[in-house]
C-alpha cells in the first residue's frame, strides 16, 4: 500500500512539475504570429506586400483560402493521424524506431505537423536531445491551440525555397494562384518541397522538382485520392521554371498603411479600388513621359470619404519618386478663394452678385497683386473667384478674419502649415497660398463643398468606422460656390459639360504657387472629388506653367475615365448675374469708373499739344451707354477712327478729368502733368 501511495505522489509531483515548467516555459508563440504585412483593395485583391526578417516573404494563411484538396493530401502524406494526436504521434514513433533498428539508420521519421511547425519556431540541431524537446514543444503547443490554428501556423512557416515560407507566397510565387486554384501536379509539388526545399526548387533543379513530384502524386493515386487518368495528366504537366513576383501596387499607399497591421490582424484591406488605382497610375506615368517632373492625385468617394485612388508619385524614376507629394505641404495658389467667398456668404457679407473692387489695394505693409497684374475695377465676387482675381479674395479674407479661417480649416482635420516656425502667421497671404497645405488637405475642403458644406477626414480602410463631420459652411454656401466652379473654363481639348450629355459636370478651381514651383487642380462632381498637383518635389521652378496649363487637363483626364458619371445632374451655364446682397469691399457702381488717368496721378509729358502723343482716356461703365470726358469743364471729343478719347495736354499744372453718363453721374480724377525732357529730367 506504501509503494503504490508513492507512486501515486510520485506520478502528482512529475504532472505537477510538467504544468509549472509548461507555465513557466511556453513555447514561443509570439514568433509564430511575425508574418508579412499584406495590403489588398477593397474587394480582396492584391495591392502590396512586405517581407519580414532577412527578406522572407512569409504570408498567414488561412484555412478557408486554401484548396481542401490541398489540405487533406497534405496531412494524408505528412501526418495521417494528425487530427488524432496530441502533438506526437506514438504508433508513428514506434514504427520509426524498429525502422531504424532493422536498417541501423533513420528510415522513417515520426515528426508530426506539429513538431515541424515546432522545429522551424526553434531551430535547433538535428540531435536525440533536440527531437526530445520539439516532442515536448508539440505537446506544449497542442495545449494552447486548436488543430486548424496549427494547420495555420504549419501553412504559414513551412519552407519552400529561397525566401519563401508559407503556401500563400510558394503558390503566388511559382504559380501566380492562389491557394485554391491549384492543379493536381502543383498540390503534389508543394508538399514535396518542403522536405528539401533548396534541392527540390523548380526555378533551380527542375528534374529534381519533377522527380520528387511524380513520386508525391504516386502515392495519392496508391491512396485513392487522384485517379489514373488524373495521375497521367498531372505527370504530364510541365514544371514551371518561372518565379512571379508579387503585387507591388500603389505602394506608396501600403508604405502610409502597412504600420496598422498587427500580428494577428496582418492583412489590412485599404480603401482602394484596383481598377481606379490602375487607371490612376498609368495616367500619371502617361502624363510626365516626356518631362523632368513629378504629380500626385487622389481620387475621394464624396458619400463615404474613402480614397478610391492614390498616387503619391508617378514613378520611382521621376524627381522624388520615393516621396508621398501627396502628403507633404505645399503651397495651395489659389485653391482655397473658394472656402474664403463661402464663409463670406455664411457671413452675410456678400454674395454671388456682390460687386467687389479689384484695385492696387494695400492692407498695411501687404500689397497683394494679380496674377497678371491687370486690375478690372468693380466685378462680381462671381467673376472673382471665376477669374481667381487676387485682390479681391485678400479683400474678403480680410473681412472674414484670417485666425477664424485657419481654426476653421484646421477644425476639419485639413492642416495649415504656417511658414518658418510654428508661431509665424500666414496673414492675408493664406488667400494666395501663403501656408502649406497637402493634397489630402484639400481634398477633404473640396469634399465638403461637394458634400454641402460637412467636412469629414478621409477614409482609408474599407472597414473602418465613418467618422463624425464638421460644419464647415452652410449647405446653401456651398451650392453657391458649386455653381460658379462649375461654370470655369474648360482646358483647351475639353468640351464643356453643359454642351454634352452624360458627362461628369465637373466643379473645379485651379491654383498657382509664387514663382510656378506648384500647379493645382481641384474639382469635384456629386460622386468624386480629385486633387491632382504637378510640379518638382525640390520646389524646383516650372517657367509659366499654371495650374490651368499643368494640371487641369489630367484632371480632366481623371474624370474621363471614372464611373458613376449618370448620378450627375444635368448643369445649365449661367446665362445672367446673380444677385448680389450688397457692394462688398468697395463703392457700388452706380456711376463711371475711370480706369486712366487715376486719381492723383502724376503723368510725364514728353511735348504739348497736337505735337505729343496725347493721352488715352478709359472709364468702366455699367450701361453701355457712350460716356462723355471733360478737362477742366470742357468737353474732349472721341475720335471718329479709333473711337477712343485721346486728350493732349498743353502744359505743366493740374487738370481735373471728369467722365459723365448719360443719366448725368459723373466721376472725376485729378491729375498732374509734367513736362519730360529726352535728358530724363523733369520740367516744373
Amino acid at each position: 500500500m506504501a509503494t503504490l501511495r508513492k507512486w501515486i505522489y510520485g506520478f502528482l509531483f512529475f504532472c505537477g512539475a510538467l504544468l509549472i515548467a509548461n507555465v513557466a516555459f511556453p513555447p514561443p508563440l509570439e514568433k509564430a504570429y511575425n508574418t508579412s504585412t499584406l495590403i489588398v483593395d477593397k474587394n480582396g485583391q492584391w495591392l502590396n506586400a512586405y517581407t519580414v526578417e532577412n527578406g522572407r516573404w512569409r504570408i498567414k494563411a488561412e484555412l478557408d483560402g486554401i484548396d481542401e484538396n490541398f489540405i487533406a493530401q497534405l496531412i494524408a502524406i505528412e501526418d495521417k493521424r494528425f487530427y488524432r494526436h496530441s502533438g506526437v504521434d506514438p504508433i508513428a514513433v514506434v514504427r520509426a524506431i524498429r525502422s531504424w533498428k532493422h536498417h541501423g539508420r533513420a528510415v522513417s521519421g515520426a515528426s508530426t505537423l506539429t513538431m515541424q511547425l515546432v522545429r522551424k519556431l526553434e531551430p535547433r540541431p538535428r540531435t536525440l536531445r533536440s527531437k526530445a524537446i520539439e516532442t515536448i514543444r508539440a505537446v506544449q503547443i497542442e495545449m494552447r491551440l486548436s488543430k486548424r490554428e496549427i494547420l495555420e501556423l504549419y501553412l504559414t512557416h513551412t519552407p519552400y525555397g529561397a525566401n519563401i515560407e508559407g503556401i500563400v507566397a510558394a503558390s503566388r510565387i511559382y504559380f501566380d494562384k492562389t491557394p485554391n486554384q491549384l492543379t493536381h501536379a502543383q498540390i503534389a509539388q508543394l508538399i514535396s518541397l518542403p522536405q528539401a526545399p533548396e534541392a527540390r526548387r523548380p526555378d533551380r533543379h527542375p528534374e529534381n522538382a519533377e522527380k520528387t513530384r511524380n513520386k508525391i502524386l504516386a502515392k495519392l493515386h496508391k491512396t485513392g485520392f487522384i485517379t489514373s487518368l488524373q495521375l497521367r495528366e498531372a505527370k504530364e504537366e510541365k514544371i514551371s521554371t518561372r518565379k512571379y513576383t508579387l503585387p507591388n501596387d500603389a505602394w506608396l499607399t501600403g508604405r502610409k498603411l502597412k504600420n496598422i497591421a498587427t500580428p494577428l490582424y496582418p492583412k489590412i484591406t485599404s480603401s482602394l479600388d484596383t481598377r481606379i488605382q490602375t487607371m490612376l497610375a498609368r495616367l500619371g506615368r502617361d502624363y510626365t513621359q516626356s518631362d523632368q517632373f513629378n504629380v500626385a492625385a487622389i481620387i475621394i468617394d464624396n458619400e463615404t470619404m474613402k480614397v478610391r485612388g492614390h498616387l503619391g508619385s508617378a514613378g520611382r524614376n521621376k524627381p522624388g519618386g520615393w516621396i508621398d507629394m501627396t502628403s507633404r505641404p505645399r503651397s495651395p495658389g489659389s485653391t482655397l478663394k473658394p472656402f474664403i467667398y463661402a464663409f463670406a456668404f455664411d457671413d452675410g457679407l456678400s454674395a454671388p452678385g456682390s460687386f467687389v473692387l479689384d484695385a492696387p489695394t494695400r492692407f498695411g505693409s501687404y500689397q497683394p497683386e494679380n496674377f497678371n497684374r491687370r486690375y478690372y475695377g468693380q466685378v462680381r465676387i462671381f467673376e472673382a473667384l471665376g477669374h481667381s482675381l487676387n485682390v479681391p479674395a485678400v479683400i474678403a479674407l480680410d473681412k472674414v478674419g484670417t485666425d477664424r479661417f485657419e481654426s476653421a480649416l484646421n477644425l476639419t482635420g485639413a492642416k495649415v502649415s504656417k511658414p518658418n516656425s510654428v508661431n509665424s502667421d500666414a496673414g492675408l497671404a493664406l488667400a494666395l497660398g501663403g501656408a502649406g497645405m497637402t493634397v489630402e488637405d484639400i481634398a477633404i475642403l473640396y469634399a465638403a463643398l461637394a458634400n454641402g458644406g460637412q467636412a469629414r477626414p478621409l477614409v482609408w480602410l474599407e472597414n473602418e468606422t465613418p467618422h463624425s463631420s464638421y460644419k464647415l459652411m452652410s449647405e446653401e454656401s456651398a451650392r453657391k460656390i458649386t455653381t460658379i466652379l462649375r461654370q470655369a473654363p474648360t482646358p483647351n481639348g475639353r468640351v464643356p459639360h453643359w454642351l454634352t450629355q452624360n458627362s461628369h459636370a465637373i466643379a473645379y478651381k485651379t491654383g498657382t504657387s509664387y514663382g510656378f514651383r506648384d500647379a493645382w487642380a481641384a474639382g469635384y462632381t456629386d460622386k468624386w472629388t480629385i486633387i491632382v498637383w504637378v510640379g518638382r518635389p525640390d520646389g524646383a521652378p516650372r517657367v509659366g506653367k499654371t495650374g490651368r496649363q499643368a494640371a487641369a487637363p489630367l484632371l480632366f483626364d481623371i474624370f474621363a475615365n471614372l464611373p458613376g458619371v449618370g448620378s450627375d445632374q444635368h448643369y445649365q451655364k449661367i446665362q445672367s448675374a446673380p444677385r448680389g446682397l450688397k457692394v462688398f469691399g468697395g463703392t457700388a457702381i452706380n456711376q463711371p469708373e475711370i480706369l486712366f488717368p487715376p486719381n492723383g496721378a502724376e503723368i510725364a509729358v514728353s511735348e504739348f499739344g497736337k505735337a505729343g502723343r496725347g493721352l488715352s482716356f478709359a472709364a468702366r461703365s455699367p450701361t453701355a451707354d457712350p460716356l462723355q470726358w471733360y478737362v477742366d469743364g470742357k468737353p474732349i471729343s472721341r475720335q471718329e477712327t479709333s473711337r477712343k478719347t485721346i486728350w493732349y495736354p498743353k502744359g505743366n499744372g493740374f487738370y481735373k478729368v471728369s467722365v459723365v453718363a448719360k443719366n448725368g453721374s459723373a466721376t472725376h480724377s485729378f491729375i498732374r502733368v509734367i513736362a519730360f525732357d529726352r535728358n530724363n529730367s523733369y520740367e516744373n
